[in-house]
């Protein structure tokens, strides 16, 4: 009937946020719209049912890759997890559509950044984890996550190809240019080139070369 019942004992009305879950891209970029919400009932559904009890099919170390699989939607605390979801939201005056980074940030200067990325519980490679104050109308700023990222490949060149980035800028001053440079990249997706052979240290536009001589 649209409707589940929380943990107080409340029948809240749930219509709206199956359709926004089923809308949701699958992905906690800043711009996804539903991401906050499975986010909060996906802790809340851990967090009340056994790990035995949340998948139809249970993991297997035969095949490790494809299990756990199938969320067992019938389990005692599935629904309950989904109704006190959307009644957090809601008493936080968080619309359950809302985009991620609306609500997942860091603040430089006094602006915020967005920042994409999720909890680990969600399976989510880019760790990131705000902290959760209903008084303060949900989530503060990001206090832990992914620091410095690398991905490194080979095209086919003697030179490796790189991208890496220091999620918390390079400086902790807030005069600096480097105080939320990178931070802003990451909240976009975005990579600094990390430059390994000559040649490609070469070709950088920003290259600066200082020479030294003792006297």
């Amino acid at each position: 009937g649209g409707t589940a019942t929380g943990g107080d004992g409340k029948a809240v009305d749930v219509s709206a946020a199956c359709g926004v879950l089923a809308a949701w891209d699958r992905t906690m970029d800043t711009g996804s719209r539903g991401a906050l919400l499975f986010d909060r009932f996906w802790r809340k559904f851990n967090a009340s049912v056994p790990a035995a009890e949340r998948w139809k099919v249970p993991f297997s170390a035969a095949d490790p890759v494809r299990t756990p699989n199938t969320l067992n939607t019938g389990a005692p605390g599935f629904a309950r997890a989904l109704a006190d979801a959307v009644a957090e939201l809601r008493a936080a005056g968080i619309a359950l559509d809302s985009r991620l980074g609306e609500h997942q940030f860091v603040v430089r200067n006094g602006q915020r950044i967005a920042v994409p990325g999720g909890t680990e519980q969600l399976g989510v490679w880019n760790k990131v984890e705000p902290v959760w104050n209903a008084a303060q109308g949900g989530y503060t700023e990001v206090t832990t996550g992914s620091s410095h990222i690398q991905a490194v490949g080979w095209d086919g060149s003697r030179c490796p190809v790189a991208r890496t980035l220091l999620t918390y800028a390079q400086s902790s001053n807030s005069k600096s240019p480097h105080f939320s440079d990178q931070t802003r990249l990451f909240s976009g997706e975005k990579w600094v080139t990390a430059r390994f052979c000559e040649k490609d240290v070469l070709a950088s536009p920003a290259l600066r070369i200082v020479r030294v001589r003792e006297r």
